[in-house]
């Protein structure tokens, strides 16, 4: 069981590096290429310092997996516990300044995600999830409410399908042509997942490269809001071996049934 406590401490954190990384979007900033060719901002490097930082200063100390540091991660705790950060998800949607990028923190325990804080600091939105104490969006006003899925579509009734905004996948028509008639919703980021958890979409297939951080603080969202993400096996997504960073392909579905 999560304490309500530490979920409000991580969205804090969340929101601190979210500061950082709007002090870099106001300006003009360099953008440098990683071994993998994924650009790099500063707003990445800042928004990781503090996450590390906030998430070192908490009463639990565990180890941190963060997509800006893989070498500093001692691996998982003798609990099966340890944090898993993307502080800039979305790299390319902040490049473009299309607000639709994204700071991530999951806690992972035994390969679940048990807690997950995203913010979109640029909307000024939060999506935050915790066993125990459910999932909720907050607004840019503040409120927060309760989430969940939209449940499986009606027969005959058009799926709402997110795609993702910079990253197409020639696997993709198939998969859709297998599900039937569908309406795509382009997004960036983890923000994909999140919509499936307020119920404004249906599925989210990814059937292109992944990482496990880019998808461990949705997926907890996702998993409190009544859905799953599940390997093409069927399988729910597992975060037990972080040395293998890379996910499989996925499908994020807003409901509790095997649909395809």
């Amino acid at each position: 069981m999560i304490d309500q406590t530490l979920l409000e401490a991580v969205e804090r954190i969340a929101r601190e590096a979210g500061d950082a990384i709007m002090k870099v979007y106001a300006r003009d900033f360099s953008v440098e290429e990683k071994e993998d060719k994924s650009p790099l901002t500063e707003a990445d490097q800042a928004a990781h310092h503090v996450i590390v930082r906030g998430l070192q200063s908490l009463p639990v100390r565990l180890p941190i997996l963060s997509e800006e540091d893989m070498e500093g991660f001692a691996g998982v705790n003798a609990d099966g516990r340890y944090w898993l950060v993307d502080p800039l998800d979305g790299t390319k949607e902040f490049i473009k300044r299309n607000g639709e990028f994204t700071v991530n923190i999951a806690l992972i325990e035994n390969g679940v995600p048990v807690l997950g804080v995203v913010t979109a600091p640029a909307l000024g939105t939060a999506y935050v999830a915790a066993e125990g104490v459910g999932a909720f969006k907050v607004e840019k006003d503040g409120q927060r409410h309760a989430i969940q899925v939209a449940g499986q579509p009606a027969e005959g009734s058009t799926w709402r399908v997110v795609g993702s905004r910079s990253h197409p996948s020639p696997d993709l028509a198939a998969w859709l042509d297998k599900l039937g008639e569908h309406e795509m919703l382009p997004m960036g980021s983890s923000l994909k997942l999140c919509l499936i958890a307020e119920g404004k979409a249906d599925a989210y297939p990814r059937l292109g490269p992944t990482c496990l951080w880019d998808t461990g603080a949705a997926h907890a969202v996702v998993r409190y809001a009544g859905g799953r993400v599940e390997t093409l096996e069927g399988e729910p997504l597992s975060y037990a071996n972080p040395t293998e960073k890379l996910n499989p392909y996925f499908v994020v579905w807003g409901s509790q049934h095997a649909q395809m």
